[in-house]
């Protein structure tokens, strides 16, 4: 940023056109913004993932924690005092709310953790 309210965030591994990066170089210093379509995608899918798993209650997080530390059902039940029928249907929410069906080439509790550690 300068006095300008310029701003420019590139990734280096992605600029390789000289004149792209000599045109986004005088953009911030006449007080423009510049930003790589990488990083706006990265900060888009992270809110989108943000907001799926703010639709999960504290109790389907709390589950989808134990989820991310490997533990199966069983283990999940006994530390949150539930029983294993309640984990299922917990975890059943959680695949519903955040979009993940049912698909015999994925893993569904595998991308749920994912996109709980992505957050």
């Amino acid at each position: 940023a300068d006095s300008h309210g310029g701003l420019g965030y590139l990734l280096k591994d992605r600029v390789a056109d000289i004149d792209d990066f000599l045109d986004a170089v005088e953009r911030v210093g006449a007080g423009g913004t510049v930003l790589d379509p990488e990083v706006v995608r990265q900060l888009l899918g992270r809110n989108r993932r943000a907001d799926r798993l703010a639709a999960l209650t504290e109790r389907e997080r709390g589950v989808l924690a134990g989820m991310a530390e490997g533990r199966s059902n069983e283990s999940i039940a006994a530390a949150l005092h539930l029983s294993e029928s309640s984990v299922e249907k917990y975890v059943a929410s959680i695949f519903t709310k955040l979009n993940l069906v049912t698909d015999r080439d994925t893993n569904r509790r595998v991308l749920a953790v994912v996109t709980y550690l992505r957050s």
